[in-house]
């Protein structure tokens, strides 16, 4: 084989230890270099260096990931391919998937955020879907904090510039605000799509002989090193020209061209040039088919002179789809491609042969079996061990703190009504809890018409394109619990995401998601990986929401400090039609409000302890997965009889913050009876702001109570009315020796002014004057 000249000899690489830089170790290279029975030149180090990083492989994970249920009458397409497809009945399919752009977005948050949005794109219509929504995750530290702010405005600027560009609605979503995530913010984007549930579309490079081409942009050298920057620590030390740079523009047309092209019917495969470039999608389309391909090198445009082998296939320029035409229907693509403005060029063709080879100025550059790189990836059993001591571990001690403080702030509030009104106040005005216009007015979320429910609710609700059904999309999870918890905090992320499904009127469906981890080399992380999947994997058979697409991001770590592990799920439900709707505010005075679910005032967990002791505490909340499906089940049935008018869980700050959410929508208020002491601060903290799982409180006229509730002894589920809307303001009583005593009194627009206003305010701060931790919200 003759060798590139710029490229260094094979005995350089190994002699310089040059396969280092390249991504692999040097366990990692000698396995290589035992496959191939000779030493790999350059280009082809780089493509094992590449296809064998954490970000491709998924070598520390995959034996992991392997527990989740994957299969199910309504899984038509499950993990394996660009995305997941799910059947929505009707001939109807749904394509969806999430995946991370962390580490890009810790460095160029704009353009990270934002190609990680065009990515997930070109997954779902890669599968032949449309794409009609986005939601996203995402996770930053506290807002006082300049360069957390900066990291926060760019990544919505980027969103929302990707996406409203393309003209997609972005309809859901979450933000979360915590110290773990300052240095390693989380960018996770999910998309969704729809297509006849028969005409899937696949990456797969079958046909020998069939013509292969690059699609779209011209290849750069932005995005080299892209996935292995990804699988390593600290991103902040890794250069800015591993981040790619987004054209929205070009992925508009992009989409369009590859959906018409699709609907031809001559296209044999398609893939999207994610993480690796051309390397990625040559050698997992050749992987899936069991066959090979072959490589031009010159023939692909570039938009750079001198642009070396290696550079070509390592570049992750977006916009770019490798695609496999029928051989003889080439025109046919060039004609639909070339309508739309792309750059198409054929580059290789499909062989039977099993190998990836790559020509160059005449010369082959490279000659790899494609089983050694993506099938004999390493896969690697990391020690696992669970931490010497949890936080639980001192509980009972943060009990007695916690009493002492609950004393002093009634102390100092003097009267039981104000001090737990401060206290939910407190909550309301968390960047965790309040509402997040402040960016979600950034996204366009409601063109094309089919929103129904947009960001703010449960659940997002999108009625589908010629049809009366709805699919309701939520993306859902909480890096404390795992943290404090791994496998109870890993099902109840599967189960609140379902609750939130149930809330909107959906029936759960099946899930994508993003599992974000610190360094995997260390026990006490794989613990937790570990763990959660176990969790996961158990939520997800207990209540019927199989795993069909999904990602892995790793080594989320600056400077020895590990993010939370944060597992973030989301899910996909269907609804019957838009009058099966359920909103999550009260709806009119007059009706009862009731609560399913086990009665719970345990504050382990809970942000209110976190707030209060300024540090975590305890285990996860109490969860029972048993309970939990019986809860969802029963209020799923009574929705469907017509009894219900409002419905919302109880999850982060409690039954007091539920309750809260529930008058804002409509400025109706509610009158509730806590059967609790006043005299007794812990009881009636731990009934206000416990975040016990398996809760939905539900808005239920008044004829439809005896019928609700005989249900639910007949079902073997706890409800119990804790009072009736009423007025404009939240009034929550509790009791003492000669009757009622007032705990808690807040207008609806009292606490909608509060909810509104705290992340505008944070992030009107001026950028040179940064926080020094802790610091109030100006004018609050």
């Amino acid at each position: 084989m003759q060798e590139n000249p710029v490229e260094p000899s094979p005995e350089q690489i190994k002699e310089h230890l040059i396969y280092r830089d390249l991504g692999l170790t040097e366990t990692e290279y000698q396995r290589a270099v035992e496959l191939l029975g000779r030493l790999p030149n350059y280009v082809e180090t780089g493509l094992f260096g590449v296809l064998w990083s954490e970000h491709c492989s998924y070598k520390s994970s995959k034996r992991y990931l392997r527990q989740f249920p994957t299969t199910g009458p309504q899984v038509l397409q499950g993990p394996g391919e660009n995305a997941g497809v799910i059947d929505l009945g009707d001939g109807i399919g749904v394509a969806f998937k999430m995946e991370s752009h962390n580490h890009p977005s810790a460095i160029e948050p704009v353009q990270g955020a934002a190609t990680g949005v065009g990515g997930i794109l070109r997954d779902v219509f890669t599968m032949g879907a449309r794409p009609i929504a986005f939601l996203d995750s995402l996770r930053f530290g506290p807002l006082d904090d300049e360069h957390v702010r900066h990291l926060f405005r760019g990544v919505v600027e980027g969103i929302g510039m990707y996406g409203n560009c393309v003209g997609i609605p972005t309809v859901g979503g979450e933000v979360t605000f915590d110290p773990s995530y300052t240095a390693n913010p989380l960018v996770n984007a999910m998309c969704v799509g729809v297509l006849p549930a028969d005409k899937i579309v696949k990456g797969t490079a079958t046909g020998t002989g069939n013509p292969v081409f690059v699609v779209g942009a011209r290849t750069g050298r932005d995005g080299i090193h892209g996935a292995t920057f990804a699988s390593a620590e600290d991103p902040h030390t890794k250069e800015r020209s591993a981040v790619q740079v987004g054209d929205p523009f070009l992925g508009k047309l992009l989409m369009e061209a590859c959906l018409e092209l699709i609907d031809t019917g001559a296209v044999v495969g398609i893939q999207d040039m994610g993480a690796a470039g051309l390397t990625s999608s040559s050698a997992e389309m050749a992987s899936r088919a069991g066959g090979g391909m072959e490589l031009y090198l010159n023939q692909v445009p570039v938009r750079e002179d001198g642009m070396t082998p290696y550079e070509m296939m390592l570049s992750e320029s977006q916009e770019r789809m490798l695609v496999v035409l029928e051989r003889g229907r080439e025109d046919l693509a060039f004609q639909i491609l070339r309508k739309w403005g792309l750059e198409v060029a054929e580059i290789g063709k499909v062989t039977d042969d099993g190998n990836l080879r790559l020509w160059f100025n005449n010369s082959k550059v490279a000659d790899v079996p494609v089983r050694y790189l993506v099938d004999d990836a390493p896969v690697y059993d990391r020690p696992v061990a669970p931490p010497a001591s949890t936080l639980a571990d001192n509980w009972q001690s943060d009990l007695n703190e916690l009493r002492t403080q609950l004393d002093g702030l009634q102390t100092k509030s003097g009267t039981a009504e104000s001090s737990w009104g401060d206290a939910l106040t407190n909550l309301l005005t968390h960047p965790t809890i309040a509402e997040k216009s402040w960016v979600y007015r950034q996204y366009d979320t409601s063109v094309r018409t089919s929103t129904v429910v947009g960001p703010g609710s449960d659940a997002a609700v999108v009625k589908l394109p010629d049809s009366k059904t709805c699919i309701a999309l939520t993306t859902d999870g909480n890096g404390r619990y795992v943290g404090l918890n791994p496998r109870l905090g890993g099902a109840i992320a599967v189960a609140e995401a379902a609750r939130n499904i149930v809330c909107s009127g959906g029936i759960p469906l099946a899930i994508t998601n993003c599992l974000n981890f610190g360094n995997p080399e260390k026990p006490e992380i794989m613990y937790q990986f570990a763990e959660a999947t176990s969790g996961m994997s158990e939520a997800c058979e207990a209540l019927g929401t199989p795993v069909v697409s999904g990602n892995v991001s790793l080594y989320n770590e600056t400077g020895g400090r590990d993010i939370w592990p944060t597992p973030v799920i989301g899910m996909v439900g269907k609804i019957t039609g838009v009058d099966a709707v359920i909103p999550s505010g009260f709806q009119q005075e007059g009706s009862s409000v009731i609560c399913i679910g086990p009665e719970d005032r345990d504050l382990q967990g809970s942000l209110f302890v976190e707030e209060l002791l300024s540090r975590s505490a305890g285990s996860a909340p109490s969860f029972d997965l048993a309970v939990e499906v019986a809860v969802q089940q029963f209020v799923s049935e009574v929705m469907q009889q017509g009894w219900v008018t409002a419905a919302h869980d109880v999850s982060e700050g409690g039954i007091a913050v539920t309750l809260a959410e529930m008058c804002m929508d409509h400025q109706i208020g509610a009158q509730i009876e806590a059967p609790i002491s006043a005299q007794d601060t812990l009881a009636v903290a731990g009934w206000l702001f416990s975040e016990g799982q398996s809760r939905i409180v539900l808005e239920v006229p008044s004829e439809h109570v005896g019928k609700l509730l005989q249900a639910a002894k007949s079902a073997h589920v706890d409800a119990r009315v804790m009072g009736q809307t009423a007025g404009m303001e939240l009034v929550i009583n509790g009791s003492n020796r000669s009757g009622k005593e007032r705990l808690l009194v807040q207008t609806a627009l009292q606490m909608k002014m509060a909810y509104e206003s705290v992340i505008s305010r944070f992030m009107s701060l001026p950028e040179a004057e940064r926080g020094s931790g802790n610091v109030a919200v100006p004018g609050q």
